[in-house]
């Protein structure tokens, strides 16, 4: 039922266009600007997708009811190493070797025509979740008009002399065989255990006297090429079984704790130095001595660094400060070359216990141990992550830090701790972008190197690239590998040949530029682009932190100094019902598109939204779906299913009944609607999602449980009495203020209510705004009260376990005198909802409790010493008045010695005890006191009101209109047929009854009441 009635909206949606009207009808209104991250369609929607999915939707739902015009443009991240890797597996080939060998044309075709693989299923989902987007006109940044907009980014961050090429030693994953980014490398970190070891260096022309280095990167030690120490560093040399070590003084406890100190040093002492690297390469001409560096510490190791320079950021400063040479002993597949003939082809990142063994065969080995700690993986295939020297293009962030840092200060964060915290830490740490990357399905790096004069070329437009190209370029140029590399520009310093430089960009340049890219800016949409930059909102997920969040305001930064949007909420992770993230592996994965077609894509929402606030982490299980369905989509659904049955019996017609006389529930109920409006406004607008839900759901459950519920005589009632008219036009106010304000969190079946009940559509209303002159506050406070009253009499009921079916003679309400003056006026209700015969109202207890008093002996104990049994004793024998005393205030007790003790109220615990036949409960504002005696004649009243339930509940199985008036035949003993005609009034009240029979009739129903089997037929 659920899914036909979403599938049911979704079609009159189409049919209608509500989609592009809820936009249009905005045209000349203010703008809330959104932009859409962009997934890759070359994998299926999972649990994490729904989240963003559903709050991005949300807002934009939320912002057009309120006002404004909210373009909604999707799109599509098409480029990128994950979708070369698939075409990879698709085609059964590996490596870059490979690809060039099947044909990089081909390649890039197949790449292209492997992004939408799962557009179909991705359209589907978002259909099936009511996430309104504009799937027809999407940006897709493999589209010309895109990477246009992304060349004219590029080409003026150029100008602006950030974008150069230079050595870097960056992040380099030899399974992809490219560099990573700062923040692509930040994506994937994980903890791994590894060996580090300390290595003897032996000091060049000195016997047995060796400078001790240590490294948690056994592989490149191959490739040292000096030691480091710090100049103003304390060192000694010190004697261990005949050696001689040099290590940082505040080392030395921890490496050689019973070596003998010979002398102390300072670390510029060894500066000079040489030394015999434990693998020696020949071509090293300027090589193996100590430098000097800063960056040496003694928090760690030996407060001596092996210096890598092809390995290490420092290490390679470092060397080049130094003018020494460069080596580098590892090739692009991360296996190691061939002059390192012991280890040649081995993977290097694997080849730590190789190196260690040797270091030991050459008794080079000081000290081995594994350590645990976090390690960058490829975020994209999961190889460990080599740091490499390497030439590339790099974007110079870090000349512009100071304006990302303050452009980040103008963006509002939610949670507010990210802005300073996780992003904010990255930001103040942010090295220049390595851009480049050599592959081959993406958009091309923009720029043409003159052969001979190495003069740099960058296009920013197909136009610019046509003005410097040796021969024609057709406008239909495809700006991708290999196509662009065919084309040949003319040097306009010396006229000499220009080609292309071989890379392509970060796949998140890419995505953050998409605020001008996705416009095709500036080449058209110039006014469009204006009035959609920056977005007030962006919603990802918190991996985004230091992913598109980051590559957005990057991006923004360099090429207008601006920020690109003015608020990010950065959402949780969706974790299995235990904590644990999904994985298919674990098999802990929920089908998103499985839960709608179980629950309904309103019950997913609920769950998502109003469970807890959405930067946290979610425990998630299809059981937090059910229960949505259950507590807040039914029960709305069933509030309207009540009021469209009668007012069909009744056939009301809001439009030409008149409005009736209002009752006091009535004017309550639209008192409490007007406050919950402006709750949900406030809460809302301050994009606190899950508390808004809250106070929606209290307010749909008041409706259901306690307005519909207490109002039900009045629906019952024959006829069209104005107390009914007034309910009728009440509740239909009710559900359409309740439909609006929760369309975006469940816009389907609030849809379904909305249009059912005005002909609208829900999502082209305005949402209700805040009116605090139609809020009776004394009203609420009031009803408030009656409903605690009655909620702690239901709770002695409980524990009595007396059915509410069972009348009982009375009820006691104990309050101070502003709460009891109004339980009066609200007596009949409490009666009712209680099912008692009469309420009394009291400031004090009296006579209806009694007090048992006795020592707190944890407390008193120590105070009384050897008088605490006496003590005790003497508290069991005092009569009521005297122990009313106590409680009062008056705590001074006569021992039977006739000595006196003054005790503290800390010294005493009192407790209330009921007298028989009465049952407590109590909270801050109410203590209520019921009487649980029952005499025959209650007894017999509950066996009448149990029988009614019964033939309401048999009425039901018989599917009988809830107007058709029947005539019942009941089969009985005779104590029964005494309690059927003594409270046959109460029965006729009740049930639409013609007459009452007793005797046999052709089809009866058994049931069993208490002691008593009666039987029933209805005809």
């Amino acid at each position: 039922m659920v899914v036909e009635r979403e599938n049911r909206v979704k079609k009159w949606w189409q049919q209608q266009d509500i989609f592009t009207k809820s936009i249009t009808q905005r045209e000349g209104k203010e703008t809330f600007v959104f932009y859409e991250g962009p997934p890759t369609a070359n994998g299926l929607p999972h649990a994490g997708h729904v989240l963003g999915r559903v709050i991005k939707d949300f807002v934009a739902r939320y912002k057009t009811m309120q006002g404004f015009q909210v373009l909604r443009k999707a799109g599509w991240d098409t480029h990128g190493l994950p979708v070369e890797l698939g075409v990879e597996k698709k085609l059964g080939i590996s490596g870059k070797q490979e690809i060039e060998a099947y044909g990089v044309e081909k390649f890039i075709e197949a790449c292209k025509d492997s992004v939408f693989d799962y557009e179909k299923q991705w359209r589907k989902f978002t259909e099936a979740i009511g996430y309104w987007v504009d799937m027809d006109d999407p940006y897709v940044t493999l589209e010309n008009n895109y990477i246009e907009s992304v060349w004219y980014i590029l080409a003026t961050i150029h100008k602006k002399g950030l974008l150069d090429k230079g050595h870097r030693v960056t992040p380099y994953c030899p399974s992809c065989q490219t560099s990573l980014s700062s923040h692509e490398v930040a994506q994937g970190y994980k903890n791994v255990k590894d060996l580090s070891v300390t290595v003897k260096f032996p000091l060049k022309d000195v016997a047995d006297t060796f400078f001790l280095g240590w490294t948690t990167t056994p592989w490149t030690l191959p490739g040292n090429i000096a030691l480091a120490v710090h100049p103003d560093m304390d060192y000694v040399k010190v004697q261990q079984n005949q050696q001689v070590f040099i290590v940082a003084a505040d080392r030395l406890q921890a490496i050689c704790k019973e070596a003998d100190v010979l002398s102390w040093h300072k670390g510029k002492e060894f500066v000079g130095l040489s030394y015999q690297p434990p693998f020696p390469m020949s071509k090293v001409k300027r090589g193996y001595q100590v430098i000097g560096a800063q960056f040496v510490t003694n928090d760690s190791g030996t407060g001596i660094v092996h210096v890598a320079p092809a390995y290490g950021e420092d290490d390679y400063h470092a060397v080049e400060e130094n003018n020494l040479d460069f080596i580098h002993v590892v090739d692009e597949t991360g296996r190691y070359k061939e002059d390192m003939l012991p280890l040649k082809g081995q993977l290097a990142k694997q080849s730590d216990v190789a190196i260690i063994k040797m270091l030991a065969e050459k008794d080079l080995l000081f000290a081995k141990e594994k350590y645990e700690h976090s390690y960058p993986h490829c975020w994209r295939c999961d190889s460990p992550l080599l740091y490499y020297a390497m030439e590339g293009w790099f974007i110079r962030t870090t000349a512009i830090k100071d304006t990302i840092l303050q452009n980040n200060e103008q963006i509002e964060w939610h949670p507010d701790h990210m802005k300073h915290g996780r992003f904010g830490n990255f930001l103040e740490n942010m090295v220049d972008w390595n851009l480049g990357r050599n592959r081959y399905w993406g958009t091309p790096l923009n720029v043409w190197i003159c052969q001979d004069c190495e003069h740099q070329v960058v296009p920013n437009s197909i136009q610019e690239l046509q003005a410097y190209a040796k021969d024609p370029v057709p406008d239909s140029l495809e700006l991708h590998k290999p196509y662009v590399d065919k084309i040949v520009l003319c040097c306009p310093h010396c006229h000499s040949d220009m080609y292309r430089t071989k890379e392509v960009i970060d796949v998140w340049f890419d995505s953050g530029s998409m605020p001008f890219a996705q416009y095709h800016y500036p080449f058209a949409n110039k006014q469009l682009f204006e009035k959609q930059f920056p977005a007030d909102i962006i919603a990802e997920g918190v991996d985004q932190t230091r992913g598109w969040f980051y590559s957005l305001l990057t991006v923004a930064s360099l090429f207008v100094g601006k920020p690109s949007y003015k608020r990010v909420l950065s959402l949780g992770h969706i974790l299995d019902e235990d904590g644990k993230k999904m994985s298919k592996s674990k098999g802990n994965v929920i089908d998103p598109m499985q839960l709608v077609e179980t629950y309904g894509a309103d019950a997913l929402r609920w769950a998502l939204l109003a469970d807890s606030a959405p930067w946290n982490n979610k425990r998630f299980s299809a059981n937090l779906v059910a229960q949505a369905k259950s507590k807040v989509v039914d029960t709305l659904q069933n509030v309207y299913a009540f009021y469209a049955m009668y007012t069909a019996i009744d056939q009301f017609d809001p439009h030409q009944h008149d409005k009736g006389e209002q009752t006091l529930l009535d004017k309550w109920v639209l008192s409490r609607q007007q406050t919950v409006v402006n709750q949900v406004n406030h809460y809302l607008d301050a994009y606190e999602f899950t508390s808004a839900a809250k106070v929606l759901a209290e307010f749909v459950d008041q409706v259901s449980n306690w307005y519909i519920r207490r109002s039900r005589d009045r629906f019952w009632g024959e006829g069209m009495g104005s107390t009914k008219l007034a309910a009728y036009h009440t509740l239909r106010e009710v559900l359409i203020t309740t439909s609006k304000l929760l369309a975006p969190f469940i816009p389907f079946v609030t849809e379904d209510i909305h249009v059912k009940l005005t002909g609208e559509s829900v999502h082209l209303v305005d949402f209700p705004n805040d009116d605090n002159a139609a809020i009776n506050v004394q009203l609420e406070e009031e009803m408030s009260g009656v409903v605690q009253v009655v909620e702690l009499a239901r709770q002695a009921r409980n524990v009595s376990k007396i059915k509410t079916k069972q009348p009982l003679a009375s009820l006691t309400v104990v309050s101070d005198a502003s709460h009891a003056s109004y339980v009066y006026k609200y007596a009949e209700i409490i009666k009712d909802e209680i099912n008692v015969k009469r309420v009394d109202v009291a400031t004090e207890m009296g006579e209806n409790v009694c007090y048992e008093v006795k020592l707190n002996f944890p407390v008193a104990g120590p105070k009384l010493g050897k008088q605490v049994g006496i003590v005790q004793k003497r508290l069991q024998q005092l009569p009521e008045d005297a122990i009313t005393q106590i409680v009062k205030g008056d705590r001074t007790l006569t021992l039977p010695s006739g000595e006196t003790l003054q005790l503290e109220e800390e010294d005493l615990l009192v407790k209330q005890v009921t007298k028989k036949g009465l049952e407590m409960a109590v909270n801050p504002t109410f203590t209520v006191l019921l009487d649980t005696q029952l005499t025959k004649q209650l007894q017999q009243e509950g066996l009448a009101r149990e029988l009614i339930r019964a033939v309401q509940l048999y009425r039901k199985e018989l599917n009988l209109p809830v107007d058709q008036r029947v005539n019942i035949t009941f089969a009985a003993s005779e104590e029964m047929k005494t309690v059927i005609k003594s409270f046959q009034s109460l029965l006729e009240t009740n049930l639409l009854l013609k007459d009452i029979h007793f005797g046999e009739c052709a089809e009866m129903k058994s049931i069993q009441l208490e002691n008593e089997t009666v039987r029933i037929g209805i005809h």
